[in-house]
């Protein structure tokens, strides 16, 4: 087992959760079950995925789940055995059951003989912990069911996977969150199976994921290797996936040093759970898979927050607040990857992200602290603060009006770079997410860049970031802010009035510079939002564009009052976009039909500012507003 005797660790653990305990104020004095909702959700995600079912038991893929997105039956759908089994031992409905004994034994005849699942359409493997660990958790409620020859095949296909994780399994074979989820899932299958190999490699991948959280109890290790070793950080991954993985383990295990390593992490997990309940994952290395509401293929926060909902009530409120926020999304049947999806597409979305909030749900009823309590209010429900995370570079701003995430967050890919889906993410000061108090998301952020890296990424031709942005070409390249991966960050505050400047250089998408050296100054108050930018050209004079795309509603429009002005409306909330610099003017909607963005699903509509240089100077600022009316 792991040592838990490190008394510089735990004095420095102790140390910080005094700092970091944030005050609950309780906003509603009755006592809320979290149980039910979350009970009320499985039955209907329960629902949509029997309707996906292939029923005809001739069929040879009776019992997998149909995805007309991917025109595939995906082995990984059928972690749904999980909510499906949940669903019956919850109602006593004989179609959960059903079902759920259906694809459980399809999954078992789709189990390589090494004991690991494709992850099809794709032959990765490293999901196999995913399959097992919902299988793990199934059998014990469905075996009694099950015909004895059922029985002994889940058994010895649990065992098979289990073996092939024991042996597989490592940093340098998968990125950290399948670390993380290995071990629960061995501490679960060693219930089963009381195998002290499973139990062994458990602690020795909790050991390796305890040792890759920074200083600032952020998990590495989602972006690539560098000799053997993965870096980069992703708070949608660490949220949705790592985080509980490691969670559950601890609570399986009784391992309390693990315990309060997550502990420590959630408390600042929780500031990047939106007043409305959605998830900023715009910034991290595998945003490229941000739906707003999560991590599109990641199973989602409510087992985590769950988890430790009997410490702090507020955990109940942020895994209530995420789940009505996608399940509100939800559509036709499925949870898009973004608020605008079915505006943008006529065809149904990937059903990853249904089946899995829908085991993470399940998992949550099963794992989880379901006593009724306080429903508080969340930190970012709270105005009046900000907070920079130096050891990521991020910081968050939230004031009467305004929650934003400002990012200069540096990891940098250097076997790959451009060429592969960590370094399309946004950063070098812009503004990644901005809400609005009863209004919802003004501005938002995507791929600088956008491909399809994965088979369940919507496809998407010819678009433009959502990003806000700097940026220029030259004949050789095209050069902006977000590329900036190198930028000085700092946060200051004035009278309740919060300013974060970035300095750095214009770079194109391999980091080379480009010439023009930039200040951006965003400053945030309850009112206003007010953006600052110095330009200076040593090595360029082209015209440089700010770029300002906000995000459109279907009842949002945009109205050019003169040069200098733009008038925001629909919605419960309107904006003024007002040029305060004398000598640049405002060109507005140019392209609009290309700020479409199927990751998150938002449709955008830009605001272009165009920079001369001025003859005799080497240096520019601009300044801008956006105000509430």
């Amino acid at each position: 087992m792991i040592n838990t005797k490190s008394i510089l660790i735990s004095a420095r653990l102790l140390i910080i959760s005094v700092i970091l305990l944030f005050p609950i104020r309780i906003f509603s004095s009755d006592q809320v079950s979290i149980k039910d909702s979350l009970k009320n959700n499985l039955i209907i995600l329960a629902d949509d995925l029997i309707k996906l079912q292939e029923q005809n038991i001739s069929n040879s893929n009776y019992g997998a789940f149909w995805c007309e997105a991917c025109k595939d039956f995906h082995t990984r759908a059928s972690e749904a055995v999980l909510p499906l089994v949940v669903a019956f031992k919850e109602t006593d409905n004989q179609k959960y059951l059903n079902s759920a004994i259906a694809t459980g034994n399809w999954l078992i005849n789709q189990q390589k003989e090494n004991g690991s699942w494709f992850e099809t359409p794709s032959e990765w493997t490293g999901t196999t912990t995913d399959q097992l660990l919902m299988m793990a958790a199934a059998y014990p409620l469905i075996k009694n069911y099950l015909t004895e020859i059922e029985a002994l095949k889940w058994k010895n296909s649990i065992k098979n996977a289990a073996d092939w994780i024991v042996e597989n399994m490592n940093h340098e074979f998968a990125s950290i969150n399948y670390c993380a989820t290995s071990t629960a899932t061995l501490a679960l299958v060693y219930k089963l199976i009381p195998d002290l190999s499973y139990l062994k490699k458990a602690d020795e991948l909790a050991f390796l994921v305890l040792s890759k959280h920074d200083d600032d109890f952020f998990l590495t290790g989602e972006g690539n290797r560098v000799r053997g070793t993965k870096y980069g950080i992703d708070i949608g991954y660490n949220m949705d996936m790592s985080a509980w993985g490691l969670a559950l383990y601890a609570k399986l295990t009784g391992n309390k040093f693990a315990e309060n390593y997550v502990r420590e992490s959630l408390k600042r997990m929780i500031y990047f759970i939106y007043p409305d309940g959605s998830t900023d994952g715009s910034w991290g290395v595998r945003s490229s898979k941000w739906t707003t509401f999560g991590s599109l293929t990641a199973d989602g926060s409510q087992i985590l927050f769950s988890l430790f909902a009997n410490e702090n009530p507020v955990y109940r409120t942020a895994a209530l607040a995420n789940m009505n926020y996608f399940m509100k999304l939800r559509s036709n049947g499925l949870i898009p990857p973004g608020p605008h999806y079915y505006r943008m597409f006529k065809t149904p979305p990937c059903i990853y992200s249904t089946f899995c909030r829908a085991k993470n749900i399940a998992m949550a009823i099963l794992f989880g602290d379901m006593s009724s309590g306080f429903i508080p209010e969340l930190p970012t429900q709270k105005t009046g603060w900000a907070k920079h995370f130096k050891t990521i570079d991020v910081s968050l701003i939230r004031t009467k009006n305004f929650m934003a995430t400002v990012t200069a967050y540096d990891y940098k890919d250097i076997r790959r770079g451009a060429d592969f889906k960590y370094m399309h993410r946004p950063s070098g000061g812009s503004i990644t997410n901005l809400w609005v108090e009863n209004y919802g998301y003004l501005q938002a952020s995507s791929q600088t860049e956008y491909y399809q890296w994965e088979f369940n990424y919507p496809t998407a031709e010819n678009t433009l970031s959502l990003t806000p942005r700097i940026e220029f070409r030259d004949t050789s390249a095209y050069y902006t802010n977000l590329y900036e991966f190198d930028g000085d960050m700092e946060l200051t505050e004035n009278d309740g009035v919060f300013i974060v400047s970035t300095r750095g250089e214009l770079k194109d998408r391999n980091r080379w510079e480009g010439g023009i050296a930039y200040t951006l100054t965003n400053t945030i108050a309850d009112q206003y939002i007010e953006k600052n930018i110095k330009l200076r050209f040593h090595g360029q004079n082209s015209v440089v564009s700010i770029v300002e795309p906000f995000v459109q509603n279907a009842d949002t429009r945009f109205i050019k009052i003169d040069d200098r002005t733009v008038e925001i409306i629909g919605g419960k909330k309107e904006f003024v976009f007002k040029l305060i610099s004398d000598d640049c003017e405002i060109e507005l909607g140019t392209d609009e039909q290309r700020y479409s963005q199927p990751l998150p699903s938002l449709k955008g509509f830009p605001v272009i500012i165009k920079v001369k240089p001025d003859p005799g100077s080497f240096e520019k600022e601009i300044k801008f507003r956006i105000t509430i009316k």
